[in-house]
């Protein structure tokens, strides 16, 4: 199989989404020019040009995109040729209506925006085979092909019938008979039972809370269903090329699809970052998705997308304080990346998206973000023959799932103010802060690798994923979780006493009585550190040590975090800083060091094969004791014993023998 090496060939791509339709001919040339001055290698074309290059049914107008395909290969830039598919063009939905995706209202979503497609919808599938087809037909020997980009953002979700048809089939692909599904959607429940496969529909808007099983059911449908479509058009592609390697952009932990799932079908694992330039953690978030690509892609992966100024899309959307592009950037690289790609090229002056930035601003190649864009290019071309194809190798495991994610979201859930991917984010950012690496991993998967496993917030957890981390502890792992964590199984039932038996047994937990979420600015004391978020009222059982307990109120006395041998059991969310010092204090047990000692706040490292990184997150100067002596790759500057680090500063360094 191919994959990203014969796409980097010893360089980090470096580049983005090239959209020259939006702009005359003439400025082609001056776009060549200005990627060659910043160094870049690689572009993504086509990927919203379905209307250019089938303006009506059947029609083919490909001679503008030779041309391009050509002007990138004279001047020594890859391509990453996207199928188009994404935004089918207006006549599709004119002609075509059964291709439009509806919402839970049963409302048709219209064209005039993007990826307005039902993904069920045999119309749009073979519309889409057929130019995927001539695309890979008439470009196969390009040589400036070096990779597939198949649609873009996987996110359409449809209620339509179209979609109602296909959610039958995998729902008896799934149950086989009536009487299984309706034991698995606990359709005894409100008269909801099903007589006939017809009946069934997708959880549409109903008068009250819906069926959660058959919610959860839809997202996984959903999911299966664009990767149906995705895998539809890759296998075409690498029928007409099998030595090019294929893959599709991720949105960063983005609930509509099982990414777990689709990385297996993928060559190259990509991913598009946007952090928010006001947050003051955007770097532990940008580790986070990295760390977690890396993990999906066992390997390196590809930043497709991330803006090298603004977005357009948050309400107050804040430009990236200068060095910070360069600063996450290099961080991505630090985390696995051997691609660093933005979206997009050249800022749209028309369109939804004029006030998105590019690497070539409204301000030209003389304003900071191109010039900035510029010096990144050069420090990548440095890194990219002892970075691209490197690894890193982490210690603790944070567990991720899907299945859990959405179950966890139905309509009638304990608290609406617990939300998956904040609980996750904040486990990682207590491992980030503590300067310690981290992957991540599936329930099911394997741990063994691990002397420290975490598993934050996962409701659900198949009878595999239990009998999986009950192994792991007995094969002499050390396993965290944090609270309300297997309570229900794979269709969404509550366990017999309100968490795995297996699972109380393991943590040394006798009795679940009660959760006890909190509101909007409680907290509960728990002794040395506070809880936010959640509560629980539990029993210990005998031989489990309370190494912290709730302090006051109705849970006066229960335990707040429980050990069992090397489980422990986590019952709230602790404060930022409790959470970080529990769960260093747990590492360094299992025998878990960080990557630097003495790292000051602020600062990050990250070893990436035999480099390694040092970021400093903060604005203001620090210095950074490194045990030896190095050499910083991006300055040639030899360091012994210290470095100093400015704003937003990175070095690379590579140890001197």
């Amino acid at each position: 199989m191919p994959s990203l090496d014969d796409s980097t060939r010893g360089r980090i791509l470096f580049g983005g989404d090239y959209n020259p339709e939006q702009w005359p001919e003439e400025v082609w040339h001056e776009d060549v020019r200005l990627m060659r001055e910043a160094g870049v290698n690689s572009v993504t074309l086509g990927v919203f040009s379905w209307a250019k290059l089938e303006p009506r049914p059947g029609a083919r107008e490909f001679a503008w995109l030779d041309r391009l395909m050509d002007l990138m290969h004279d001047n020594d830039i890859g391509v990453v040729l996207a199928t188009p598919t994404a935004s089918p063009p207006p006549w599709m939905g004119r002609l075509h209506p059964e291709t439009l995706p509806r919402d839970e209202n049963g409302q048709t979503v219209w064209w005039g925006s993007r990826q307005q497609f039902s993904h069920s919808s045999p119309v749009y599938r073979r519309y889409a085979a057929a130019l995927t087809e001539d695309l890979a037909a008439r470009y196969s020997r390009h040589p400036a092909l070096t990779m597939w980009h198949i649609n873009n953002e996987y996110c359409t979700y449809d209620w339509g019938d179209e979609a109602a048809r296909a959610f039958r089939d995998w729902l008896r692909r799934r149950y086989a008979t009536l009487d299984a599904l309706n034991e698995a959607w606990g359709t005894a429940f409100w008269s909801q039972q099903y007589d006939s496969w017809n009946e069934i529909i997708p959880p549409r808007r109903a008068q009250y809370m819906k069926n959660p099983t058959q919610v959860l059911d839809f997202r996984r449908f959903t999911s299966d269903a664009l990767l149906e479509c995705c895998i539809a058009e890759r296998d075409i592609v690498v029928r007409h090329t099998p030595h090019i390697p294929v893959t599709t952009n991720f949105m960063p932990l983005w609930s509509g699809q099982d990414a777990w799932t689709w990385a297996e079908h993928e060559d190259v694992v990509s991913v598009d970052i946007y952090p928010d330039p006001k947050d003051p953690l955007a770097g532990q978030y940008n580790a986070m998705i990295g760390d977690m690509t890396r993990s999906q892609a066992r390997g390196p992966w590809v930043l497709m997308e991330q803006a090298a100024g603004p977005v357009n899309w948050r309400g107050v959307n804040h430009p990236k304080p200068r060095g910070l592009n360069r600063l996450l950037s290099l961080q991505s690289v630090a985390h696995g990346a051997d691609g660093i790609c933005y979206f997009q090229w050249r800022q749209s002056r028309q369109g939804a998206e004029k006030f998105h930035s590019g690497m070539v601003s409204h301000a030209g190649e003389h304003g900071r973000t191109y010039q900035e864009v510029r010096q990144l290019g050069a420090e990548l071309a440095l890194l990219g023959p002892r970075a691209t194809g490197t690894h890193t190798s982490a210690e603790v495991g944070i567990l991720h799932d899907w299945d859990s994610w959405w179950a966890g979201e139905q309509d009638g859930r304990v608290s609406s103010r617990v939300r998956y991917e904040d609980v996750v984010r904040a486990w990682h950012r207590a491992v980030w802060e503590s300067g310690t690496a981290v992957d991540f991993a599936r329930p099911e998967g394997e741990l063994g690798r691990f002397k420290l496993v975490l598993a934050p917030h996962l409701y659900l957890l198949t009878d595999a994923a239990v009998d999986n981390l009950l192994a792991y502890v007995r094969g002499g792992g050390t396993l965290v979780c944090g609270f309300h964590t297997g309570v229900a199984d794979e269709d969404d039932r509550v366990r017999a006493g309100g968490m795995d038996a297996r699972l109380r047994d393991l943590f040394g937990i006798r009795t679940v009585h009660e959760w006890w979420p909190l509101d909007e600015g409680d907290t509960v004391e728990c002794g040395a550190f506070r809880g936010m978020l959640w509560s629980e009222e539990i029993d210990a059982a005998p031989g489990a040590d309370v190494v912290a307990a709730y302090r006051g109120g109705e849970l006066d006395g229960r335990p707040a975090v429980l050990r069992k041998d090397r489980a422990w059991y986590v019952s709230t969310l602790p404060e930022p800083e409790a959470l970080r010092d529990l769960l260093s204090e747990v590492a360094a047990d299992a025998g878990v060091r960080p990557v630097l000692d003495g790292v000051p706040a602020g600062v990050e490292a990250v070893r990436r094969g035999d480099l390694l990184f040092v970021l400093n997150h903060g604005r203001d100067p620090v210095e950074v004791k490194v045990p030896g002596t190095h050499r910083d790759l991006l300055t040639g500057a030899r360091i012994a014993g210290a470095l100093e680090l400015g704003r937003y500063g990175v070095a690379v360094l590579d140890a001197v023998t």
